[in-house]
């Protein structure tokens, strides 16, 4: 088991590295913007305000499983956190975090969590064009997170499988 941590480990640095050296300033903007739809100010009232937007059928009911999901999985998320306590990224000499990590632990990535946890249900009620923009945004908000340094991708992976794993759930017992 500690080898295949090991390799995780491993793939987790040389993946992080590859990022954080493709960083630009207009970028750098661009994804400091990009990771607080993640952040619980903004993303609990935009769930919250997905119920009035509701047409009564497909879509509140995605809004529902979002809303749960969402708080479902953050409880998750700061019991894991806690429990693993896994430390942010040590970053290469001359790179830092582009914004100030909300904690001290990093696994699972409560943004890339909360991110998808709230886009996939909708996503998956809109369909097509719409539905397929809606992901891929609450995808890069994950993908952000690396972006920044705050966390490693193995980090963002957990959270996505948390949060597909928690809107599953939600969707078979709602």
């Amino acid at each position: 088991m500690s080898g295949l941590l090991t390799s995780v480990s491993r793939a987790d640095e040389r993946l992080l590295r590859a990022v954080l050296t493709r960083r630009r300033p207009l970028l750098d903007r661009l994804v400091r913007r990009l990771t607080r739809l993640g952040n619980a100010e903004v993303i609990l009232p935009a769930t919250l305000l997905l119920f009035f937007l509701g047409d009564g059928g497909r879509f509140e009911a995605a809004a529902t499983v979002a809303f749960v999901s969402l708080i479902a999985s953050h409880a998750v998320v700061q019991a894991i956190k806690r429990s693993v306590r896994r430390e942010r990224p040590r970053l290469p000499v001359g790179l830092g975090f582009l914004i100030v990590p909300e904690d001290r632990f990093s696994l699972p990535s409560g943004h890339a969590t909360a991110g998808l946890s709230v886009a996939l249900p909708c996503a998956l009620a809109l369909g097509g064009l719409a539905g397929a923009l809606l992901l891929t945004l609450g995808l890069a908000v994950g993908l952000s997170r690396c972006y920044l340094g705050v966390h490693y991708p193995s980090d963002v992976f957990a959270g996505w499988a948390l949060a597909a794993l928690t809107v599953a759930l939600v969707t078979t017992f709602a």
